[in-house]
């Protein structure tokens, strides 16, 4: 979430226990027998009001994940202490029945302390049932040179690892034409496929990459990389092209952008992409999003290419599953509102599977924003 316009606040990881009509141990990976989508369909919103958990409020939902009745929802802010809470949240195929808060747990480092101010900004959460531990992504602070990061911590909340960058992900302050853009950097992850490792997404390109969106259409490529669970180490990596800007900021405003919010592998090579797009000055939020079908089959590995901007190469192809357009009148004050999180959960009661996307509320820093949880029935 472009930080430009918005506050940063403390860190949550929530784990929401959930049940549904029927009983199942889905995680965000699908089975290998369900691993076809050719639509998704709406069921229900759900808000969860302006609330505090000890004296601290809940919300900034920047990532979710589901693994065998818990949800893990994490919170993009970078000040201490870094925490996760538990709940518990149910739905069926009719639509969303309760949520509820319990309790929080402070994330520490790999020493047992507290994070400090600034040393993460976390966007991005996956549980992965094969290690049991929560793997994150930090955008870090490109401006103050502080580098983005893949993060493993432990049940117990405290740091396992943290994986191997590639040098042109790392914060570049000398330069204005390389490097990360601030906000920009790794916004999205998944757990691949095979459970062999990790897929992360950059929100906006690199600077030599190509230019950031705009109302016409760039060149704008973002770049999708995949780290081998074993070694920590970067191994594959396409190219994703961004859509423009979907309309002009308003009301003597100027601040517009799109990006690639999140990410999920459904199939090997086959993702779906949260892509948003953000204009100023909207009274409905200025949000527009749209979910895409993702097929990297035939894309270039472009982790070894140093600027995709001057070389030939073959980017991933994308397909329009999901505008929220579509039910835009159908949601609480007709906001699609900040977008960012998506995962797969339970299975519902005739046995399709579902699709839950979440939004960051910034805490509302400059307007009302709401704790938007928006679930889907998948159609394969």
């Amino acid at each position: 979430m472009p930080k430009s316009i918005y506050s940063i606040f403390p860190l949550f990881f929530l784990f929401l226990n959930c049940s549904s009509n029927s009983n199942d141990s889905n995680t965000s990976n699908p089975d290998s027998n369900q691993n076809t989508i050719s639509a998704i369909q709406f069921i229900d919103e759900f808000i969860i009001p302006d609330q505090e958990i000890n004296g601290v409020p809940i919300g900034g939902f920047s990532g979710i994940d589901y693994y065998n009745g818990k949800w893990y929802i994490i919170c993009d802010t970078s000040t201490p202490p870094i925490r996760y809470y538990e709940a518990n949240i149910t739905y069926t195929n009719e639509g969303f029945q309760e949520v509820s808060m319990a309790k929080m747990v402070e994330i520490k480092d790999n020493s047992g302390f507290s994070l400090e101010q600034g040393v993460v900004d976390p966007e991005a959460i996956r549980f992965d049932p094969v290690t049991n531990t929560i793997l994150y992504t930090s955008e870090g602070s490109i401006n103050n040179g502080i580098d983005p990061a893949l993060i493993e911590i432990s049940m117990e909340a405290s740091q396992v690892r943290s994986f191997s960058l590639p040098d042109n992900f790392k914060a570049n302050t000398a330069s204005d034409t390389s490097g990360p853009r601030h906000n920009g950097v790794l916004e999205g992850l998944s757990l691949s496929f095979d459970n062999k490792g990790y897929w992360t997404s950059f929100e906006l390109p690199l600077i030599e990459d190509g230019p950031e969106p705009t109302t016409t259409d760039t060149d704008s490529p973002v770049r999708i990389t995949f780290f081998k669970k074993t070694t920590g180490m970067p191994e594959r990596q396409f190219a994703y092209e961004l859509d423009p800007v979907a309309r002009e900021a308003t009301l003597g405003t100027t601040f517009e952008i799109n990006g690639l919010v999140e990410l999920l592998e459904y199939d090997e090579n086959k993702f779906l992409a949260l892509e948003r797009s953000f204009a100023s000055g909207y009274i409905d939020g200025g949000n527009n999003v749209k979910i895409y079908k993702v097929d990297a089959t035939n894309a270039t590995n472009t982790l070894l290419l140093d600027n995709l901007a001057s070389t030939s190469y073959t980017k991933a192809s994308k397909t329009l599953l999901f505008d929220f357009e579509q039910v835009r009148s159908q949601l609480t004050r007709n906001t699609v509102d900040n977008l960012e999180g998506i995962t797969f959960g339970p299975k519902l009661a005739d046995g399709s599977r579902s699709i839950v996307v979440i939004s960051d509320n910034n805490f509302n820093s400059f307007y009302p924003q709401l704790n938007q949880f928006i679930v889907f029935k998948v159609l394969p």
